[in-house]
């Protein structure tokens, strides 16, 4: 009589059972709208079944060793291939991680299609007015008739910067191993027409090497921060460096988390951006000129939106979304004219908006959501801020918002959404293009999903319609798309590309 065991395959099979009723409660049964949060649970889920399959397979199977050291051999050589033919490259907006053929490049590419089209200068971060609209151009509604037209292609340094355009150049942010560079193209060409560096890099194995922000051009200079606080001036026709400054070391801090990514403001002369510090320091004003500290302000450590001039309450000011808080300052001095506490969870990240007259709209993602705050006289010449309403079907995690005609549009969790400005009631929600950004183009929503396409979107707050698609590029996209009038700029933290996109 054989004192062998028969194989327990009821306990592997009771495993698999245990793995699929978890997903499918995540998944299907459990009523969330935190698509990272389901994410999260999932690779937990995967984690410890994988665990509990091993312990299973190799200790309380009863198959014969050899089998069991078959099984491994197998896994382990198929865990090897995929190492040997994919390589990480981060998570996505939704936290799933990302993987990149190793052996994959991008070839520049120039196929001389004329510049023409509508020429205008998209100078910074959600362009001329850092409001996310575009004025000037029409663009055409049906890209399969009259596709956009490819002008250059070329290999980019790491970074989430995007463009910013005057004139016949455009200047982004790239990390180069362990250089962090400042970078000028001609925009007709793509040719590389000057370039400056700084020995610092901001890493993380999470959300990507490189630089966030996005430069601003200001009167013939491009103003940069970068991923690790160091501030630049630069000289936009010739490259030559007009001033630097490192504004989180100065102030005695870290920088952030996920890295510098406040794209600096210029106004009366002044570069305004946020230096990580608190104690009177999140928010610094320079002199445009000379670099010079002009004042600082605000105690609340920074976030990753950028700050931005406001006319609010009929007080013009300078909007901070900060860690903690969103915060009004006084243009000249940086005084804190007020401060509505916010939710310090997570990264506050998309731009607030300010929707006419005394209210300013606030979203984050990470199931945080949306508040419509509104303004009022307050104490010793400040204001205070009171909240109208409360939504958590708006949660915007990396996009900025769009108005139009009372009705609010933004990426929720990834998910195109429509409210109500007035009650925060949701009007449609349908499309999901992940975590990417949108800007309004007259009277149409431009959308650069995540996924590398370009969408349009009707505004309409009766339904949700899309009018046209197109791909431009591979791979996850976070930097913000920079539309020159009908020249469009995208990258990623791989490769960059121009197109002529075709107008009414």
């Amino acid at each position: 009589m054989s004192g062998a065991s028969r194989p327990r395959w009821w306990l592997g099979l009771l495993i698999f059972a245990a793995i699929g009723g978890v997903l499918t409660w995540i998944w299907v049964i459990q009523d969330s709208e935190h698509r990272q949060g389901q994410v999260i649970r999932t690779q937990m889920t995967l984690t410890v079944g994988s665990i509990l399959f091993g312990v299973w397979w190799l200790v309380l199977s009863a198959l014969a060793w050899r089998t069991r050291i078959i099984g491994v051999v197998v896994v382990g050589a198929l865990v090897g291939a995929f190492f040997g033919t994919f390589r990480y490259a981060g998570v996505d907006g939704d936290l799933v991680p990302v993987f990149r053929y190793r052996w994959s490049s991008v070839e520049t590419t120039w196929t001389g299609v004329a510049l023409t089209g509508v020429a205008q200068d998209y100078p910074g971060f959600l362009g001329t007015q850092r409001d996310g609209v575009v004025t000037g151009v029409e663009l055409a509604r049906d890209w399969e008739a009259s596709p956009p037209q490819l002008v250059w292609r070329r290999p980019m340094g790491t970074g989430w910067s995007g463009f910013a355009v005057a004139g016949d150049r455009a200047v982004t942010q790239e990390q180069h191993g362990d250089e962090e560079r400042v970078v000028c193209y001609e925009l007709a060409s793509g040719k590389l027409l000057w370039s400056i560096a700084d020995p610092v890099r901001y890493v993380s194995n999470l959300a990507g090497d490189g630089p966030r922000a996005t430069p601003t051009i200001a009167e013939g200079r491009v103003y940069t921060l970068g991923g690790t606080g160091v501030v630049n001036a630069i000289d936009l026709a010739t490259g030559a460096r007009l001033w630097t400054r490192d504004v989180a070391r100065e102030s005695q801090s870290d920088g952030l988390t996920w890295g510098m990514s406040g794209s600096p403001l210029v106004h009366e002369g002044r570069v305004i951006v946020g230096t990580g510090a608190t104690e009177g320091l999140a928010l610094t004003a320079l002199d445009a000129n000379t670099g010079l500290p002009v004042w600082g302000a605000g105690d609340d450590i920074a976030g990753y939106a950028a700050p931005f001039v406001a006319t609010l309450a009929g007080v013009t000011q300078i909007i901070a979304f900060n860690g903690a808080s969103v915060s009004g300052h006084d243009v000249g001095t940086g005084r804190v004219l007020w401060a509505h506490p916010w939710s310090s969870r997570q990264p506050n990240i998309a731009q607030p908006l300010p929707v006419g007259g005394d209210r300013l709209l606030v979203s984050s993602g990470y199931r945080v959501g949306s508040r419509l705050l509104r303004l009022k006289p307050g104490t010793d010449g400040g204001l205070d801020a009171e909240t109208v309403w409360r939504s958590a079907r708006l949660k915007s995690k990396f996009a900025s918002m769009i108005l139009h005609q009372g009705s609010v549009y933004g990426l929720d969790d990834g998910i195109l959404t429509c409210l109500d400005v007035e009650t925060g009631g949701r009007r449609w929600k349908a499309g999901r293009y992940g975590h990417g950004q949108i800007i309004r183009v007259g009277d149409v929503l431009f959308v650069m999903t995540e996924m590398g396409d370009i969408v349009l979107v009707a505004l309409d707050a009766a339904e949700h319609r899309e009018l046209t698609r197109f791909n431009v590029i591979e791979g996850k996209v976070w930097n913000p798309p920079a539309l020159a009038g009908s020249r469009l700029l995208v990258r990623n933290n791989r490769e960059a590309a121009l197109f002529l996109l075709p107008v009414q």
